[in-house]
Formats: structure tokens, C-alpha cells, sequence
């Protein structure tokens, strides 16, 4: 079994920052792909950041200068530092990674619960 754990969402004022993290266990030969992902009631869920095992990274243009996706191989998390927070950043917020479980699988793609970010203006 492979589970995602996220944690570091909450309720902040616009202009503040909050950072997200999501750690990867069980089962796990190798991660390559992370990323984050929102969604609003009513919308479906769109990618925010993502960055790949050599550290290549890609961001929405909504929150290109403002968040920051990284990533420790070591410890198989993915963080996203979230800067100059704007009400409209309000969302639920999921963890998502492609993991490969063992050399003879294929990855699959894996998802954490959601965290809460709420931004008050």
C-alpha cells in the first residue's frame, strides 16, 4: 500500500504565506512525478505545481511568482510554499505523485485526502 499524507493548510489573511506538505509511504521502489493540485466547489480540480525527480518544475500561471514547489527525494516529500496569498488561492489542495512500487510495475498515480486552504481578504 502507498499512502500520501498531507499537512500545513489553515486559514490565513491575504498577503500571508502558508506551507503545504505531503510525505509519500509504504510500498514505494521509486517517485517520479509530484505535484499539487486544487479545487473549488462547483469546478474541477486543476494543477497548481508540479516538479519531476531531477527537480524540473512547471506552475498554473495564476501562481507563477508567488508559490514555490520543492522536493526531498530523501524523505519522499513534496512541499509547496505558498507567498502573497489572494482569496481566489482558496481551495482544497491535493497531493499527487506517480509511484512505482517496484521495478517490474508500471507507476501509478496516487492521491492524498486534501487540506484546507482558506485565504481571507
Amino acid at each position: 500500500q502507498v499512502q500520501l499524507v498531507e499537512s500545513g493548510g489553515g486559514l490565513v489573511q491575504a498577503g500571508g504565506s502558508l506551507r503545504l506538505s505531503c510525505a509519500a509511504s509504504g510500498n514505494i521502489w521509486s517517485i517520479n512525478r509530484m505535484g499539487w493540485y486544487r479545487q473549488v466547489p462547483g469546478k474541477q480540480r486543476e494543477l497548481v505545481a508540479a516538479i519531476s525527480r531531477s527537480g524540473t518544475t512547471n506552475y498554473a500561471d495564476s501562481v507563477k511568482g508567488r508559490f514555490s514547489i520543492s522536493r526531498d527525494n530523501a524523505k519522499n516529500t513534496v512541499y509547496l510554499q505558498m507567498n502573497s496569498l489572494k482569496p481566489e488561492d482558496t481551495a482544497v489542495y491535493y497531493c499527487n505523485a506517480e509511484i512505482q512500487r517496484s521495478p517490474y510495475r508500471n507507476p501509478g498515480n496516487y492521491w492524498g485526502q486534501g487540506t484546507q486552504v482558506t485565504v481571507s481578504s
